[in-house]
């Protein structure tokens, strides 16, 4: 087998797994660098945008982001990842530079929704790539090292342009340019590393017959159905991943706004504050997927305990009465929440879905899930403006992830009392 990559003594593997981070810390950079700007944006723009408006900003990129998912997978599968990531980032930084240039609230808009369009080739061609290249054993860690780059990309993202624009007074746009660059960096290392088509179906066809060898069982073709796609289990994973995206894109998009109108924090402090969400949740995402590979029948509970204590945390946060509990909210919201048991999930995902069509799979997977991101700024932000405080954004966001996660642990009980009663 291939393992290697060209060149290099490093297995094409752990390639995979370095380029994946740096594409999530590219992307996040970008979707993290205008909220702390929101109040430089509408300086620039006359002063007369609402939060409602602005928080569309977030909810344009999303749409466009949400739109590409099920295409995109369907797509990876058809055509095959390299094909589908290059051109989609090709036009990712055409509209972070688009938006560099906006003049009025709609141009931004505009770019919003084809950077989204651009960044949603992404999932699907990275988690078909780490569903199957990376090894079995290894896959919730490889996983949670892979979404650790969304972490980094948020946390350079928010501190960045709360020190550059908002502390040192640099133009927003800065943000953007510095985006383009990482962009292009990304294009050439796509080019340099992903396998082509055909060394790709001759490796997947090689790995599928070894397994079935070592199973003694002859290969079968795995079709994606209707019915596979929206089975229980399934359904429910979607809900609760809806669940978990609502929540944590409604903190990313509103946090620092948050921090700065309604609780006192200033300049950098904000950017700072509001990162330790993403700095957080690296070692919790190392730590919980280490674990969750050791005992892998165990994913279901994981994934359970940590979504309930994120949703504590969360309510922690928003109840706090003194900024260092706030603070406490904030770092256990990120250890435990979405980017720690977002690998778990992944790994969930991949044992239950059909191993042919994967990226199909997480097209639905990930759409379902980022359909809250599209909501959750928007909608925060006319609670905003309706009641002077997104206080009831946060309230929201844990409803739906105490109620995901019980639906989800419905599902998983149904299924273990299903299979002890065939055995």
């Amino acid at each position: 087998m291939d393992a290697k990559v060209k060149g290099t003594g490093m297995d094409y593997w752990k390639k995979i797994i370095i380029l994946l981070c740096s594409g999530w810390v590219t992307i996040w950079v970008y979707r993290s660098a205008l909220a702390p700007a929101y109040p430089q944006i509408n300086e620039s723009l006359g002063g007369n945008i609402s939060d409602t408006a602005l928080g569309s900003i977030s909810s344009f990129y999303f749409f466009g982001y949400v739109a590409m998912q099920i295409p995109a997978g369907f797509l990876v599968d058809k055509i095959g990842k390299k094909k589908v990531l290059i051109p989609g980032f090709i036009v990712f930084g055409i509209a972070a530079f688009l938006i560099s240039q906006a003049t009025s609230i709609s141009m931004i808009y505009l770019g919003s929704v084809l950077a989204g369009l651009g960044c949603g080739s992404f999932y699907g061609s990275a988690y078909s790539l780490t569903s199957q290249n990376i090894p079995k054993d290894k896959k919730s860690f490889s996983t949670a090292i892979v979404n650790s780059g969304s972490a980094v990309g948020s946390g350079l993202g928010l501190i960045l342009s709360s020190y550059l624009v908002v502390q040192q007074n640099l133009p927003w746009q800065t943000m953007m340019y510095i985006s383009v660059v990482l962009i292009i960096c990304m294009l050439v290392a796509f080019t340099a590393i992903i396998r082509n088509n055909k060394e790709d179906a001759a490796f997947l066809a090689q790995s599928a017959a070894e397994e079935a060898a070592k199973e003694e069982k002859p290969v079968v073709k795995e079709n994606v159905s209707f019915k596979k796609l929206f089975s229980p289990k399934m359904l429910f994973a979607y809900i609760l991943y809806f669940a978990t995206c609502y929540a944590y894109y409604m903190t990313v998009t509103w946090l620092p706004n948050f921090l700065g109108t309604e609780r006192g924090f200033e300049g950098a402090a904000i950017g700072f504050s509001a990162s330790l969400v993403a700095f957080a949740s690296i070692p919790g995402a190392l730590f919980f997927s280490r674990l969750a590979d050791k005992f892998m029948h165990k994913k279901v509970q994981f994934i359970v305990v940590l979504e309930f204590l994120a949703a504590a945390m969360l309510l922690l946060t928003v109840q706090a009465s003194n900024s260092t509990l706030l603070l406490i909210g904030l770092i256990l919201y990120g250890f435990l929440g979405k980017l720690a048991v977002e690998p778990i999930i992944i790994s969930w995902l991949g044992e239950n879905a059909p191993k042919i069509g994967i990226g199909t799979t997480l097209g639905v997977f990930n759409f379902f899930g980022m359909m809250s991101s599209v909501i959750a700024p928007a909608l925060t932000g006319s609670i905003s403006d309706a009641t002077g405080s997104k206080v009831m954004g946060f309230y929201i966001a844990v409803i739906l992830l105490v109620a995901g996660t019980a639906l989800f642990l419905l599902a998983n009980l149904g299924k273990k009392k299903a299979e002890s009663t065939v055995k």
